[in-house]
């Protein structure tokens, strides 16, 4: 068996377990519940700490409150690619969110050690990046989310988790609520400017400015090609977006 299906074998296990613990046998194969607000899971923060409750529903706020840009960087982490974007961020001061791919977490763990110990937190992308599995069964969901946060934790070696972003935007109700009861806040984006296309540079910065007023979130690529569009954007837009009165933080993990 390959280490990615043990991984999704382990998770899917746990879950069902877990299941048959709460509710006996029958609650491992009962339909899933709703991503009702209300319910939600401890959050781990990014030393262990657990500052509050994860609600399911998406995350729409910054704590950096309004006027404030939440940078996310999908995909990673790549050899190639995220010392580049670590470098911009580093030259403007700016903390960001990185979405890993558990199997690129688990290739290159000393570069998630590298974007945690530089002050920037960590969000599951799922075990391999499978665009489809909103389409698959809650198991196979459940194990692509909880395998990749095991990756992705244990190549952290301490630092955890802390959102779920699904691959392409494949979220499901019972996703988001599965994500949530493991302390993992969903994340989707407000602002999209589809630099993992490689639209040219120019485009990048035209579509973030044009989408700006969208929402706090802000979606960028250091994985899956050629990142360089994406890394001369980003050393136009991060000044930019500072001449603009906009401050930098992170998605609310716990606010409604």
């Amino acid at each position: 068996m390959s280490t990615k299906n043990r991984v999704r074998c382990v998770a899917a296990a746990s879950v069902l377990a877990l299941a048959a613990l709460v509710g006996g046998a029958g609650a491992a194969s009962a339909a899933p519940v709703s991503a009702a607000h209300g319910s939600a899971g401890a959050a781990v923060g990014p030393r262990g700490s657990l500052p509050g409750k994860v609600p399911a529903a998406f995350t729409n706020t910054s704590e950096g409150g309004p006027h404030t840009v939440d940078v996310t960087i999908d995909d990673g982490p790549s050899p190639a690619w995220t010392p580049k974007v670590l470098a911009v961020l580093a030259q403007n001061h700016v903390k960001a969110t990185f979405c890993m791919i558990g199997e690129n977490a688990a290739k290159y763990p000393a570069l998630v050690k590298e974007v945690a110990a530089a002050g920037h937190r960590l969000c599951d992308h799922s075990v391999d990046h499978d665009m489809t599995m909103d389409k698959k069964s809650v198991a196979y969901q459940e194990g692509e989310i909880l395998g990749g946060q095991a990756l992705v934790n244990k190549a952290a070696g301490g630092p955890k988790a802390m959102y779920y972003r699904a691959p392409g935007g494949a979220f499901t109700p019972a996703s988001r609520q599965v994500a949530a009861e493991h302390g993992l806040r969903p994340l989707n984006w407000d602002i999209d400017p589809r630099d993992w296309s490689r639209p040219g540079t120019a485009n990048i910065i035209a579509a973030v400015k044009e989408q700006v007023h969208n929402g706090p979130i802000v979606l960028f690529h250091d994985g899956g090609g050629d990142r360089s569009q994406t890394v001369a954007a980003l050393q136009k837009l991060l000044p930019w977006f500072k001449q603009q009165g906009y401050g930098f933080s992170f998605p609310s993990q716990t606010a409604p």
